[in-house]
């Protein structure tokens, strides 16, 4: 296949974009490089991309509809795996313009140019964060999720509901995977593990939330990938059982779907950087803090429905996913 991967300087689209092109397919990568965080680290992922044969790169902002346009015009890619976002919870109460133009205008532009082209099928990313207030454990597609506390998860609901608009007005295959709290090497450094470990190493305090009283699904690269790769290969259909009187959150009549990606175990606050410590040989410095604004205490991924879909299966345990980080954080960063 030929397949476009947006967000392909990012973390997970770096990470997926070297698995379709080991697996011989051919990817067009685009990235706007832009600088939310060190875009040398943007460029260095790239440069992982750059000697794989059937790799080619455009500098492109997914905000610029009339570049856009021009590039699904000249598209001859049948595939596509949207991964280009604004991420980051609190980053979105100080700039909340960013998620607008990225995650509302930009999908915007990705839907219009997958209609334009018939694109075969839209695999793009949802996250975690949607589920907002809800308390209800394990988190279920099945479940509503329409109470989101910050500005980061309404924009990525909002693109779910924009694709079930296209998926049903214009017949297009979409589907969204809600990534769980996604660690490994090559990772964004506004994550808390990169904070961690970087403080660490530098003797210098972490700052714990919650006063630590909260669980993650910590979810390895590798099975991320994995998920994005089987899921891509499996058109979203209707539903034949969807009643449109109780109506399935997850899917439709229409060719949507929606799926949890995570890794069905979530690890409390402590144990994470208990892990993390083993793994680095140090201590940490706590500096434990009240509950952030848009964050939740608890995450935890029901990946039933996608398993049943494509016989995904988690396979990284968190030791082994940190060691990995760690001696990748070691050797990059020296």
């Amino acid at each position: 296949m030929k397949i476009l991967v947006t967000g392909v300087a990012g973390f997970i689209g770096m990470h997926v974009a070297r698995r379709l092109l080991r697996d011989g397919h051919a990817v067009i990568g685009v990235d706007n490089l832009n600088d939310y965080y060190e875009v040398m680290l943007k460029q260095d992922r790239l440069g992982c991309l750059s000697g794989l044969p059937g790799f080619r790169f455009h500098a492109l902002d997914i905000g610029d509809a009339r570049r856009m346009a021009a590039f699904f015009s000249e598209a001859d890619f049948s595939h596509v795996i949207h991964l280009a976002a604004q991420a980051g919870v609190r980053y979105s109460l100080e700039n909340p313009q960013a998620y607008v133009d990225a995650n509302l205008t930009g999908f915007n532009q990705v839907l219009e140019g997958c209609r334009q082209r018939k694109i075969s099928h839209l695999v793009y990313a949802s996250t975690s964060s949607v589920y907002g207030t809800n308390t209800r454990l394990p988190f279920s597609e099945h479940d509503p999720a329409d109470h989101p506390v910050s500005l980061y998860a309404a924009t990525k609901r909002a693109n779910e509901l924009m694709a079930h608009a296209y998926s049903h007005l214009f017949g297009l295959p979409t589907t969204g995977l809600r990534f769980f709290t996604v660690y490994g090497p090559w990772g964004r450094p506004d994550m808390a593990y990169s904070l961690f470990t970087k403080a660490i190493l530098a003797d210098s305090p972490i700052q714990v939330f919650n006063q630590g009283q909260m669980h993650r699904d910590f979810t390895y690269i590798d099975d991320i990938v994995e998920g994005i790769v089987r899921v891509l290969a499996l058109p979203a259909g209707a539903n034949p059982a969807f009643d449109r009187k109780h109506p399935d959150p997850a899917s439709s009549d229409a060719p949507w779907r929606i799926y949890n990606l995570g890794n069905h175990l979530p690890v409390s606050l402590e144990i994470f950087i208990a892990t993390l410590e083993r793994c680095l040989g140090k201590k940490a410095i706590r500096q434990y803090l009240p509950m952030q604004p848009g964050d939740v205490t608890e995450t935890f991924a029901e990946i039933s429905a996608l398993a049943e879909a494509v016989g995904y299966h988690p396979e990284t345990p968190l030791e082994t996913g940190l060691e990995r980080f760690v001696s990748w954080y070691r050797s990059y960063y020296s």
